[in-house]
């Protein structure tokens, strides 16, 4: 049998393109090294928020934003639990204040309804805000899901479409041919007309099989969990810096992320937290929501995230390789991922996007082997 289109990589990028193609006609093939969305995609903060996107990505992040609050309807009941909540981004230098400031209305030129508030206004938002805030950004329309369960969202939707799904089948590498491309798995051969790389971390690796050296920088996030505690926040809070993400689930435990750095790499994944790290992360936390100072902390893992050169996706057709496609290296990729999925779906499909794709052109370090 030979695929219409295989995608490597079922993370949330992965699933919503080979879901939207598969209800677009064609038959999918779906491979991932492990079960779908537990890399990154299924262990990341779950943050749904417009103030921690790039100016540019913001119009994507609000379509994606409407797709996770109404997930259960397009994905066959499908749920992460999504919330959606106010958002604060809080400034306590004035370093951070002009900071604020300079992004706040970037993003509110891209369409991101975020206003600047004092610091009193903030805490009237969120109470349990600490009263050392110079300055906050406030948007009404942030939010949160649990991110450990995309998989298991997207699963019924991606069966019930048809799409062949391969957990623990890893592809090593790809070859061309005149009619498709023939990859090479862990339990053997496996045809297609189409690809479309979608591996996070390891595109850089899976552009290399295509002859194209397209760098890719692996960052190693750090986060942490809180015992259940009493309700001390009712909203997404993060700092200006961009070094906290902060939220507290329904069942009382508290999130804390933002991007500190832990020890791992791309071949051996995340291997350890670093301690100065997560001392720094709990102590902005609790800086900025002193009611955390007496919560304890359960556990702590990490996350890889792709980054490409420029901080902008790679998205779109590989340029010389006809019939492949790349999806991946989104920042706050998780918030925008079911939307770009189902943007590069429709180029696929030979669909004009609603919004343009990011091509890898200027990203590419060399030209074509």
């Amino acid at each position: 049998m030979i695929f219409d289109a295989a995608i490597f990589g079922a993370g949330v990028m992965g699933c919503s393109t080979a879901l939207h193609l598969a209800r677009g006609g064609m038959q999918v093939a779906l491979l991932d090294r492990g079960a779908i969305c537990r890399e990154a995609s299924g262990v990341n903060a779950g943050t749904l928020t417009m103030q921690m996107t790039r100016a540019a990505l913001i119009p994507y992040a609000l379509r994606a934003h409407e797709m996770w609050l109404r997930m259960p309807e397009w994905c066959d009941g499908g749920d992460v639990l999504a919330v959606s909540c106010p958002g604060l981004s809080v400034a306590f230098t004035e370093h951070e204040a002009a900071m604020l400031e300079e992004r706040a209305h970037f993003r509110r030129q891209a369409g991101a309804p975020i206003e600047l508030v004092s610091g009193g206004r903030a805490m009237e938002i969120e109470p349990g805000l600490s009263d050392r805030v110079l300055l906050a950004g406030h948007c009404p329309i942030d939010g949160f899901t649990s991110a450990y369960l995309t998989g298991r969202a997207f699963r019924p939707a991606l069966l019930n479409a048809g799409v062949a799904l391969f957990e623990g089948r890893g592809v090593r590498g790809v070859e061309q041919a005149a009619d498709g491309f023939t990859l090479d798995t862990v339990a053997g051969p496996l045809r297609a007309r189409r690809i479309v790389l979608a591996g996070g971390v390891w595109l850089e690796e899976m552009a290399g099989w295509l002859g194209v050296h397209l760098p890719i920088k692996v960052l190693i996030n750090q986060l942490v969990v809180t015992e259940r505690i009493r309700p001390v926040m009712r909203t997404v809070l993060g700092v200006a810096s961009g070094l906290l993400s902060l939220k507290q689930y329904a069942n009382g435990t508290v999130l804390i992320g933002g991007g500190w750095q832990g020890i791992g790499d791309r071949a051996r994944g995340g291997l350890a937290v670093r301690a100065e790290n997560l001392q720094g992360n709990i102590r902005l936390a609790a800086h900025t929501v002193p009611a955390l100072r007496d919560a304890r902390v359960v556990r702590a893992w990490l996350g890889l995230e792709a980054e490409t050169a420029d901080a902008l996706p790679a998205i779109g057709p590989i340029p010389g390789v006809p019939d492949a496609w790349i999806i991946g290296s989104v920042h706050s990729g998780y918030t925008s991922g079911p939307y770009f999925g189902k943007l590069l779906a429709q180029a696929v499909l030979g669909e004009a996007p609603e919004l343009p794709l990011f091509p890898i052109d200027r990203l590419l370090a060399k030209e074509l082997a």
